[in-house]
């Protein structure tokens, strides 16, 4: 299992291209899924396998996937459509499909962070948003 972790500043191409920061390009295959985040805040990417075991996790939390679920086929089914394979070109960087980027709000500046089994790629504004909304002390109260 890869353990991303991290802050990293960034901006988009031209071409929608992100460079990756070296450590996590030492961690990361070649291939991987980018995928919009269920609240369509930031851009999930993951090796394939992690974005199976993502969506996996996602039905176990409900018991399970049920392939005779109409429920659990439409949403498997909107969350697989929502991801686009992508590759680390040979300078480091990943491109980012225009409703990828469209959806997720994303501009020029952009944040990278790692979130353990994948990265999170941020519009940098909305990322300074939620980091002002965030208190660390809730962690720490009953």
């Amino acid at each position: 299992m890869i353990d991303l972790v991290g802050e990293y500043h960034h901006r988009l191409d031209a071409k929608g291209r992100v460079s990756l920061p070296s450590d996590f390009r030492k961690l990361l295959s070649k291939d991987l899924k980018v995928s919009l985040s269920p609240e369509n805040d930031c851009l999930y990417v993951f090796e394939p396998e992690g974005f199976s075991a993502w969506v996996d996790s996602i039905f176990e939390a409900k018991g399970g996937y049920r392939a005779n679920s109409s429920a659990d086929v439409k949403m498997r089914r909107w969350l697989n459509a929502r991801a686009r394979s992508t590759e680390i070109d040979g300078s480091g960087r990943i491109g980012l499909s225009a409703d990828h980027r469209k959806n997720a709000g994303l501009e020029k500046d952009v944040v990278l962070v790692g979130n353990t089994d994948h990265l999170e790629i941020w519009d940098a504004k909305r990322w300074d948003e939620f980091n002002d909304s965030i208190d660390i002390s809730d962690l720490f109260t009953d």
